[in-house]
């Protein structure tokens, strides 16, 4: 039998607030984090808005010496895992150290610093390269300074897969407890993607959305005049433990991970296959898993980009997946609020879905003006909603036909 896993911290930083607290209240507000880039000159891009951090401060979990050497991508970590052990009133002893693990995934890594870095060697040769340049630079090196920080010398870990990522290493973090090789895991994912590089390379492919004189509704899911997604950058970080290891301490238990599928498409980098098998397969894993029916979920944070393939990929699944009982489930896409977080999706939205499940509140999608015709799901428009649900279900899907999704459920004895 599957040792159970609770969820007893959570920590993020994203458009919406630099805290689990400041981003729910953005998410139940039906607030749009997204606004001009201001980390780079955007002025000669076609697409010049992203979900930005805003008044974000790194002092207050790093020294001044140390964030010179960090990239953005590894300090969101520090400070969303700080977060995530002071809500979990997690401190790790000698004893539980070597049973402590980290899986915190990144799609991109520290893409700001070796952008910064090939300018300075481009300018000034490369004597004037950083020596903490490939420490910042490396995926890895995320889940690398939180194990360090907390002394957690389990395993570690960085699935890359693409957008998928943080729900790959939440799902390889609760397999890790289930099967018996760790009892506490720091798990999520990050990144620190707003750069001209990958602004400009999202752009050439026609993944972004260009509504720039209006970039609050610019992420619209599920919308008829979608026309992309908005880059934002950011991180969550959530607690797992075996349920046995939480209630000795006496965790405050905020939920439970009941299964994890993942599935390939096999079919294109950046486009879904027809047919939407390769979602389908997944979910369907997922809910093997766990062990349940498609009926007994509730409520589906839905990947939702707000790219006219994805989105459209999505519903056909659910709708395939669930059956029946489709028009029944709440469906919502957080993304139309904070945006698309790359790498550090699958961490925060499984922390939107923990909240939903713990107040009964569902998140709206909003900008959600004109459904795409046939999209007959209830996506939960303009605002939050109040439900009792009991089991939630959080997809992703990456570049590369990745596809990962989680069940999480309310906790119970």
């Amino acid at each position: 039998m599957k040792r159970r896993v609770v969820i007893t911290g959570m920590g993020a930083v994203t458009p919406l607030g630099n805290s689990v607290t400041e981003t729910w209240a953005g998410i139940c507000a039906g607030r749009s984090g997204i606004g001009p880039i201001t980390k780079f000159d955007a002025s000669d891009f076609e697409t010049r808005i992203a979900g930005e951090l805003q008044n974000f401060d790194p002092i207050a979990y790093v020294g001044k010496k140390e964030l010179r050497r960090l990239d953005p991508f590894i300090l969101y970590c520090l400070a969303s895992a700080e977060m995530a052990a002071a809500d979990a009133d997690l401190t790790l002893t000698d004893s539980q150290a070597y049973r402590a693990g980290v899986v915190i995934g990144s799609a991109i890594g520290g893409l700001t610093t070796l952008e910064k870095q090939k300018e300075i060697l481009l300018r000034s040769g490369s004597r004037k390269i950083s020596p903490f340049t490939v420490p910042s630079v490396l995926a890895n090196l995320g889940a690398g300074n939180v194990s360090i920080r907390f002394g957690a010398r389990g395993p570690i870990g960085c699935p890359v897969t693409a957008c998928a990522s943080g729900t790959t290493a939440l799902g390889d973090a609760f397999r890790l407890i289930a099967s018996g090789y760790a009892d506490v895991v720091f798990a999520g994912g990050a990144d620190a993607a707003i750069t001209p590089m990958a602004v400009a390379g999202f752009t050439a492919m026609g993944a972004l959305s260009r509504r720039n004189d209006d970039p609050r509704k610019a992420s619209r899911p599920f919308d008829l005049d979608r026309d992309g997604f908005v880059i934002g950058e950011g991180c969550g970080i959530l607690i797992l433990e075996e349920l046995d290891c939480a209630r000795a301490r006496g965790a405050n238990i905020r939920g439970e991970i009941l299964g994890y599928g993942t599935t390939g498409d096999a079919f294109h980098l950046a486009v879904p296959p027809p047919g939407h098998e390769g979602a389908v397969r997944c979910m369907q894993a997922a809910l093997q898993d766990a062990g349940i029916g498609p009926s007994d979920v509730d409520y589906v944070n839905a990947h939702g980009t707000s790219t006219p393939l994805n989105d459209r990929y999505e519903v056909e699944a659910i709708r395939t997946v669930f059956g029946t009982w489709a028009g029944r489930l709440l469906v919502s896409s957080t993304k139309s609020m904070t945006g698309h977080l790359l790498g550090a999706t699958g961490g925060v939205e499984a922390i939107l879905t923990a909240k939903a499940l713990e107040s009964g509140i569902i998140p709206p999608t909003i900008n959600l003006e004109k459904p795409d015709p046939g999209f007959d799901l209830d996506f939960v428009p303009y605002s939050a909603r109040q439900s009792d649900i009991r089991i939630a279900m959080s997809n992703t899907f990456g570049f590369g036909g990745v596809n990962a999704t989680i069940i999480l459920a309310k906790y119970f004895e």
